[in-house]
């Protein structure tokens, strides 16, 4: 009976043991849940300025890309919103993205976006003679008495430049809408 007596009080010790050792587990995990709170407190006002502002499909932004962007866009464009660089962000990310796909290499990523757009846009436009003379009489007065011939390839550039851009804005609608895009900036 004794090795019984013996048993019991071993299981009640252990018990009793394990029983406060959850408890000092349980406050062990709280405290340390307090002190890695306090520890992001303290360092959030450095992590904020480089949060998350908007994703595009796996890719981030953050706010130190678009505050750099929107001086350096500043400089040369006064007048522009920082919801249009952003959107400008967007763009660029997706038609690297698009470059990417068709395996469209450049020594730099302008370069990789410049050739994307002239295989795959710039290629299939063709602006006819007759579009270049209408162009041309309609607008006579702004050629300053300059002759069609002189001015043929300044309006066929033009021509070309203004259906590529409206080729361009159709092209990034459409991928746009096959894109995952999450802004988390609010509208200007």
């Amino acid at each position: 009976m004794r090795n019984g007596k013996a048993i019991h009080k071993m299981t009640y010790m252990t018990t009793a043991l394990t029983g406060r050792g959850i408890a000092n587990r349980v406050v062990f995990i709280i405290a340390g849940l307090a002190a890695y709170c306090i520890l992001l407190a303290g360092i959030s006002d450095a992590l904020i300025s480089d949060r998350v502002i908007a994703f595009v499909d796996d890719q981030a932004i953050t706010v130190n890309e678009l505050d750099e962007q929107y001086r350096n866009t500043m400089a040369l464009s006064p007048s522009v919103t920082r919801m249009e660089v952003l959107n400008t962000m967007i763009n660029k990310v997706i038609l690297l993205k698009e470059a990417k796909r068709y395996r469209i290499e450049a020594p730099t990523i302008d370069g990789v976006m410049k050739e994307y757009i002239d295989l795959k846009i710039r290629a299939f436009i063709r602006v006819n003679d007759a579009d270049i003379e209408n162009f041309y009489n309609a607008n006579m007065e702004n050629f300053q008495g300059r002759n069609y011939e002189d001015v043929r390839d300044e309006i066929d550039m033009y021509l070309t430049e203004k259906e590529l851009n409206k080729r361009l804005k159709e092209s990034l609608n459409g991928l746009r809408k096959k894109s995952y895009i999450r802004i988390y900036l609010a509208a200007e």
